[in-house]
């Protein structure tokens, strides 16, 4: 076999192993850990307590009811005090656990941060589930947003700063011990084309990088850290108010995301939007300028109907 022959076979073989672990350890992550192992999954070796941002609502809410379920006691942090204080008492009852509640605004100033300080002293939170976010009213282009200065103010404080801050006030008590458990809340827009969804996109990817890079920086101290990047669920932040297999409830999506804490660093959370996922990265591969269009014009629809029905006003762009 010649010089060159011998490069392009030990080529072929390199790229076709990689492939193959690839391929393995993707399957192994999304369906054979969780499936294996998911239900197995203790909870409570990270510590007593878990605070999830966000927590009256949707998929907040169904983290901190599966969590107690779990047998942690549940520390709710979100805006309106009334919410929290009924869903505290909604847990407590059903799974005879601890609550405790933080009423803060997360697209308020850094002065909140101070408050959730005091209010967690001396408690031994294992896991945080940065949950919290805002999201359009309806999707649209850029210039078009109502209000859009505000907008992009409130929602950079609520989707991005509200994580760092509250790893900033968790984690140093979490690598003291040498184990706890940071779950955090991004999207499958974050990885995929996602035009007229442009600020709430941007977010999300910083969501994603933030803990890709954070495991990397603190897995060795015992700290676990996941992002999970949903396609659509049902909650009233998306407006869908039936499930469905596609765009699956609060507590059955969350189910499901719990089951791949053990195995996946990121993960969808829930085996048909990996589908929906691969097959959008695949497009994008193979048909990136046909996958964009689509996806334009798949938004464009959703704005118009919205419109129409008088549900969502734009203003003129500029």
């Amino acid at each position: 076999m010649s010089c060159c022959g011998f490069i392009s076979t030990f080529c072929v073989f390199v790229v076709s192993v990689q492939l193959i672990c690839g391929v393995f350890r993707f399957l192994y992550q999304q369906f054979i850990g969780p499936l294996l192992n998911g239900k197995s999954t203790d909870f409570k070796k990270y510590g007593q307590w878990a605070l999830v941002t966000g927590a009256t609502d949707g998929i907040g809410k169904e983290y901190a009811r599966s969590l107690a379920k779990r047998g942690l006691n549940i520390i709710l942090v979100s805006r309106t005090l009334s919410k929290l204080e009924t869903v505290a008492k909604e847990i407590s009852e059903a799974f005879n656990v601890e609550t405790a509640v933080i009423d803060v605004n997360f697209t308020s100033g850094p002065e909140i941060y101070d408050k959730i300080k005091e209010k967690i002293h001396g408690k031994e939170i294992g896991i945080l589930v940065n949950n919290v976010g805002m999201g359009y009213i309806t999707p649209d282009y850029f210039l078009s947003i109502p209000n859009r200065d505000q907008m992009i103010k409130d929602m950079i404080q609520c989707n991005v700063l509200s994580i760092p801050m509250m790893c900033s006030i968790i984690l140093p008590q979490m690598v003291e011990r040498k184990k706890g458990l940071v779950i955090t809340i991004s999207s499958l827009s974050a990885i995929i084309p996602a035009g007229c969804m442009t600020v709430y996109s941007a977010t999300k990817a910083f969501a994603h990088k933030f803990s890709e890079d954070l495991s990397m920086e603190y897995g060795k101290h015992g700290i676990k850290v996941q992002s999970i990047l949903p396609g659509p669920v049902a909650t009233n932040m998306t407006r869908l108010k039936k499930g469905s297999l596609m765009a699956p409830k609060a507590d059955k999506f969350v189910e499901s995301a719990l089951l791949t804490v053990d195995s996946a660093p990121y993960s969808t959370g829930y085996f048909p939007h990996v589908i929906f996922q691969v097959i959008t990265q695949f497009l994008s591969f193979l048909m990136p300028s046909y996958l964009t269009s689509l996806t334009l014009k798949t938004m464009e629809n959703v704005r118009n109907r919205s419109i129409k029905k008088g549900l969502y006003t734009p203003v003129a762009s500029q």
